[in-house]
């Protein structure tokens, strides 16, 4: 299970195609590439643990560069192309990242680089410009043939953590393993979601996230078709159902949204009955927004529940949620547990935290402390996830990780921004919580506490927008700014962040921890 064998029985075959351009990129093609690659990074010094950092909009030359560093035994740190200088100079020196591979459009943040980060190996895709390296013509100057030492490598992705640095899962390697080894989420695939090799997989997310990325190259280990959009649009995610006729897809509930707000007669305008799974996973989908997509795309929606850590595993089925409204499934990888806060099991229908037993093992890179407080006592593993189990085993999430926010589905850690914009001097004090939101699920909320009362005002609100923009990601802005006189806070210290929250959303029964 691997490009390269389907180069050798059907090497025409479209390995991917880019929605919007149309370039069409062969198997025969991408193990070609891929094998230059592989070879470009030996040539530079890159052996098998090692890693290259890739940050790049979704580009033709994304999954090269990935199958490249895949067969040489490399990680791949996929880097979100949204993020601040200082956010891309934290991982790249936190993974060790010996090459750098980018494009000009990811925007003025490329020029900053170079310097935060001296002596690491700089390539740009597309045209270059100093002092990056033209990756294509580095590569192309390489044979393409298959390196000596060829060798099974993987990503190391990066997800923030409570305290607002991103912490990265390096999963384990064993030295040597071949690079056409079966890997778990291809069982998955095909067992669960009927993925083969005549399917046509839609992608429609960012490739710097986990799950875009995997479920790809779960394909590409298939033998089936990305159809990769370079950017999401509701109509046109439809019209390209039709047009490649998809079979499979992966969406976040806000693609869900998005596409049920187009006007009728434009939804109906578009066959998807080629469709056999959409996949959905990343966020908490709202019962009515599923119930609607299920109506109109038939019983083709299933839903996970995992992680970038891949600690375990759920899953559900149309039919199965129709029963079972508002579950994320029964675990397919590892045993499902919910513990209470001292980590021992508590009976069915019982809050408390999602557990799994004898799932996957992971570690966070550079970060023994939080390796060690995702594990309770019995060696079990959890995200910080919280919620209950019925008494079939079925999961239903109740609360999301410590106050992360999810909006569109993309997690959004409110330690970094608070402690911003705590900076700002005539901020006393301040509590970033997610409140809902009907299309992103959840948007950003700043509530300031003000030096100066008379502070409290819209100008000031836009004056605190502007200052977390210019400082850090803009997906992780608020994009609301209330004020409160004084925030809830015990004589310790502790802010009662939850009471904050649940105001929000309407809750009058708030658990103080």
């Amino acid at each position: 299970m691997h490009p390269y064998i389907h180069a050798q029985k059907n090497p025409d075959k479209p390995a991917y195609i880019m929605a919007g351009s149309g370039e069409v990129v062969t198997y025969g093609q991408l193990d070609d590439r891929s094998n230059q690659g592989a070879q470009l990074f030996r040539s530079i010094g890159l052996n098998a643990g090692d890693v290259v950092a890739i940050m790049l909009e979704n580009h033709p030359r994304y999954f090269e560069i990935t199958w490249a560093a895949q067969r040489s035994g490399l990680y791949y740190a996929c880097i979100s192309s949204k993020l601040s200088a200082s956010e891309v100079e934290y991982i790249l020196k936190d993974c060790g990242a010996k090459a750098f591979i980018t494009s000009a459009s990811v925007g003025s943040l490329v020029d900053e680089i170079p310097a935060l980060v001296p002596g690491i190996g700089l390539y740009m895709v597309g045209e270059p410009k100093a002092p990056y390296a033209s990756f294509e013509a580095a590569r192309d100057a390489m044979p393409a043939t298959r390196i000596a030492d060829e060798q099974q490598g993987s990503d190391m992705l990066y997800s923030s953590g409570t305290t607002g640095r991103p912490k990265g899962v390096k999963p384990k390697i064993e030295p040597g393993a071949p690079i056409d080894t079966a890997l778990g989420l291809v069982a998955i695939a095909t067992g669960l979601f009927g993925i083969v090799e005549d399917s046509v997989y839609l992608s429609p997310a960012p490739l710097y996230h986990a799950a875009p990325l995997r479920w790809c190259m779960s394909v590409h280990r298939l033998g089936g078709t990305v159809v990769v959009m370079e950017k999401f649009d509701a109509e046109n995610a439809l019209a390209l159902i039709e047009k490649y006729k998809i079979t499979c897809s992966q969406w976040v509930p806000t693609h869900f949204v998005r596409m049920l707000k187009l006007p009728p007669e434009v939804r109906s305008r578009y066959d998807v009955s080629s469709l056999k799974c959409a996949i959905h996973a990343a966020a908490p989908c709202p019962i009515p927004v599923k119930e609607q997509m299920i109506a109109w795309w038939g019983p083709v929606l299933m839903e996970y529940y995992a992680g970038t850590e891949g600690n375990g595993f759920t899953f559900i089925t149309s039919q199965e949620w129709l029963n079972k409204k508002g579950s994320v499934g029964r675990a397919v990888t590892g045993i499902l547990k919910i513990c209470d806060e001292e980590g021992d099991a508590v009976p069915a229908r019982t809050e408390g935290t999602v557990f799994f037993e004898g799932g996957g093992e992971f570690e966070y890179h550079n970060s023994p402390e939080k390796t060690a407080d995702s594990k309770n006592k019995h060696g079990w593993t959890t995200l910080g996830d919280v919620g209950y189990v019925d008494e079939e085993g079925y999961l239903f999430l109740t609360d999301r990780k410590a106050f992360m926010i999810i909006s569109g589905g993309v997690n959004i850690y409110p330690q970094e921004l608070e402690n911003l914009l705590v900076t700002h001097p005539k901020v006393a004090d301040v509590a970033v919580v997610g409140a809902p939101h009907e299309e992103m699920g959840e948007q950003v909320v700043a509530v300031i506490q003000p030096m100066d009362w008379a502070d409290a005002n819209d100008d000031f609100a836009a004056e605190i927008m502007a200052y977390a923009k210019a400082n850090l990601s803009h997906v992780k802005a608020p994009r609301r700014v209330d004020f409160m006189a004084e925030l809830p806070r015990h004589q310790t210290g502790k802010l009662y962040k939850r009471l904050i929250r649940d105001a929000y959303w309407g809750k009058t029964d708030s658990k103080i921890v």
